[in-house]
């Protein structure tokens, strides 16, 4: 059985519309009549059809054509408008990506203060961590999954700059393009999906938790309808836009000294194979005491997983933060750590990976 949808649009005299659409917009006639005084005509081309009809009660409406020679179709036209009243947008069909400048500020977002949770995609809640985004350079999400099982997923993509999953609880199994079979991140492991690997979220458990951080912060999500997974091969050493897919286990890591005295830390390798695009860093208590300290990272936020601390600025009133709470320290400003529990374990994300850190020690 044959099916075809079409669009209707208004129109007062027919016979000015045929050579816009069919010139201008390059689309073809397929249809017209009554053959003594046409009223209606339908054409068709990218990937539409257009019935457009003498009287009819809709509204214009607005068309945007996507072509990669944007300039070159209309000539050089960007906005039209029809005969018919129908407004016309000529827009780039693959627009390269913008990273916004990063608009700097101090963020500090505590569980405590209930934050929203909203239904998201593939029906996740999303906490926002950083409300400003800083500017449109960056999101951070904290995502859970109170009921575990299958998840109604669809093979897809981002188009981003970076893009980091942290698992905080629980456990999710994900399918990733030329990655093998089932990934599973367990608490403590971090994906890296490179710009516009496909990827499908497949089961998860009970109250699964993660940390998003996408770059920039408004993207978008295509859904991939032809490519299935898991692929038949399997390319660990493939590069998306220079970057590396990284599935990262903390199981068995080794932990090393911290730039920030009185801490410890494991590297996930993830500044490694961003090639310094981004770096992240788990963080827990060790030797020596806190100490003030400033750096000069476009991008540094962290959140607290375990455990208790008191974060202080200058010239700001002390913040005690406790497991679900987040912060954004800008460049420049000096801060301290100070009284950290025995149990605390931070995620520190960096844009990018290679930053300095100078400590004043009191």
């Amino acid at each position: 059985m044959e099916i075809k949808a079409e669009f209707r649009l208004p129109t007062q005299e027919l016979r000015d519309d045929i050579p816009f659409y069919t010139k201008v917009l390059k689309m073809r006639m397929d249809m017209i009549y009554p053959a003594d005084d046409p009223t209606i005509a339908v054409f068709s081309g990218h990937g539409l059809r257009l019935r457009i009809e003498k009287g009819a009660e809709e509204a214009p409406g607005t068309l945007r054509i996507l072509t990669d020679d944007p300039d070159g179709f209309a000539d050089g036209q960007r906005h039209l408008t029809a005969p018919n009243g129908t407004k016309i947008e000529i827009e780039e069909l693959n627009p390269p990506l913008v990273l916004p400048p990063v608009q700097y500020s101090f963020v500090v977002r505590r569980l405590a203060d209930q934050a929203p949770w909203v239904i998201g995609r593939a029906g996740m809640h999303y906490r926002d961590l950083v409300p400003d985004r800083l500017g449109g350079a960056m999101i951070a999400s904290h995502i859970r999954i109170p009921d575990g099982g299958p998840v109604p997923d669809m093979v897809h993509y981002h188009k981003v700059g970076f893009q980091l999953i942290f698992c905080v609880n629980g456990w999710v199994d994900v399918l990733y393009e030329d990655q093998g079979g089932m990934r599973r991140l367990n608490a403590g492991d971090c994906f890296i999906q490179p710009p516009e690997i496909r990827h499908r979220v497949c089961e998860a458990s009970d109250d699964l938790q993660v940390i998003e951080i996408g770059v920039p912060a408004d993207h978008v999500t295509e859904i991939d309808h032809e490519m299935e997974l898991p692929t038949p091969h399997e390319r660990p050493e493939r590069e998306w836009d220079g970057q590396r897919f990284v599935h990262n286990l903390a199981e068995g890591a080794a932990w090393a000294p911290f730039r920030l005295p009185g801490f410890e830390c494991r590297d996930t390798t993830i500044a490694a194979n961003t090639k310094d695009v981004a770096g992240v860093q788990v963080v827990r208590r060790g030797a020596g005491t806190p100490q003030w300290s400033r750096h000069d990272a476009d991008i540094h936020f962290t959140f607290v997983m375990k455990g208790t601390m008191l974060l202080e600025g200058e010239e700001r009133a002390p913040f005690p933060l406790e497991a679900g709470d987040a912060f954004v320290v800008p460049p420049g400003m000096k801060t301290r750590y100070a009284e950290p529990s025995d149990d605390i374990e931070l995620l520190e994300v960096t844009l990018s990976g290679a930053f300095k850190t100078k400590v004043i020690e009191t």
